[in-house]
């Protein structure tokens, strides 16, 4: 096993903050792209590719959840915050 692959398996992707599990994301995907990676390494990090992407999924959703939108009072002040319409 080389120094990526150790690396790239050391945390759990539940346990990396959004920015360290899209870099992981990123190099997996770049090793991929090359296709130098023998078949059983090339699985085992598709899979962990797979695990980061709906664990940078998940977080991009509870960020989204947490923005808001300041409402603005009829005297064009701010009147208070209301959950922001994503769609």
């Amino acid at each position: 096993m080389n120094a990526h692959t150790s690396d790239a398996t050391e945390a759990t992707p539940d346990d990396l903050p959004f920015e360290r599990a899209l870099e992981q994301l990123e190099d997996i995907v770049r090793r991929l792209e090359r296709g130098d990676v023998p078949l059983d390494e090339s699985v085992a990090i598709y899979e962990r590719g797979e695990a980061l992407k709906r664990h940078c999924e998940t977080l991009l959703k509870r960020a989204e959840a947490r923005i808001q939108k300041i409402a603005i009072g009829p005297d064009g002040q701010a009147a208070g915050t209301a959950p922001l319409d994503i769609e």
